[in-house]
């Protein structure tokens, strides 16, 4: 656990996401969950010494997997974007967590087996503050990574939980992407919380550089798609896209194969979305 502020602490060594707590005389805002049980147990536990108030509450920043297969074991109330809800009613009520091949974190986890879901108790659609005290935490949708996709920004500890609008070094998500908000979302950030903090989905605290860096990374993918036309092929597309990115980071031997798996998911199925949507408008 590393502490950020004087009320703000995260995780980011475990596998999954980086997780946060933000503590109040009132209780524990907790920012997404480990997807492995026994993470999520060692997460709690760790929380235990914290200074803050009885009360808890998470929020997810958006429906993925790896933050949201631990929800359960946080033992309180949900906090996401109506969307998220949304997306949790197209789910079956329990999933068996194998035959998976995205490069998500999960599906590496062993002993994770049938996960019952728990859906968020309270929803929102643009923007919701939890006014415990004198210290308001806003949660706000910013779409890009994925529909739903929201922060969690605390003024007085000028402290940002942007979720994976930013993965530092490591991949992006691109399946449910839409790139043209998540670059708006981005220079929304760069613009507004200049001297913030800024929590990634993934990585811990991001510089200026990985925020930029994302905003590269994005900009050449949807530049590359926007050159190839509608007739190119989504494998042969992808598959170079992802060999293109990969080069963009650096990655060790212990992580390629998992991250090659996440592109090449990720942007085939984005391309897939896009050329249908192109064909549709055309």
């Amino acid at each position: 656990m590393k502490q950020i502020t004087e009320k703000i602490h995260i995780e980011d060594q475990l596998p999954g996401v980086t997780v946060g707590a933000i503590c109040l005389p009132h209780g524990l805002i907790l920012v997404d969950a480990p997807p492995s049980i026994e993470d999520g147990r060692s997460w709690r536990a760790s929380m235990m010494n914290l200074s803050s108030g009885i009360e808890r509450v998470l929020i997810n920043l958006d429906s993925h997997y790896d933050r949201t297969l631990g929800a359960r074991a946080m033992d309180c109330p949900i906090i996401a974007h109506e969307k998220i809800t949304e997306a949790f009613r197209s789910r079956p009520s329990s999933v068996k967590t194998q035959g998976e091949d995205t490069g998500a974190d999960w599906e590496s986890l062993p002993g994770i087996g049938t996960v019952r879901w728990s859906p968020p108790e309270i929803s929102f659609t643009g923007k919701m503050a939890i006014q415990w005290n004198d210290t308001p935490v806003f949660i706000e949708s910013h779409d890009g990574p994925c529909n739903g996709a929201c922060w969690a920004i605390i003024p007085s500890e000028q402290v940002v939980f942007v979720g994976d609008l930013i993965t530092k070094n490591q991949p992006l998500f691109f399946s449910g992407a839409n790139l043209a908000d998540w670059l708006t979302s981005i220079q929304i950030l760069q613009e507004r919380y200049p001297k913030f903090k800024v929590i990634a989905g993934r990585g811990g605290v991001a510089s200026a550089n990985d925020i930029a860096h994302t905003a590269e990374v994005i900009t050449f993918v949807q530049t590359e798609i926007a050159k190839s036309g509608p007739k190119q092929n989504t494998n042969d597309l992808a598959d170079k896209l992802t060999q293109s990115v990969l080069s963009m980071y650096t990655v060790s031997n212990k992580n390629k194969k998992q991250y090659e798996l996440r592109l090449q998911y990720g942007l085939k199925q984005y391309i897939l979305k896009h050329t249908r949507s192109a064909a549709a408008h055309s």
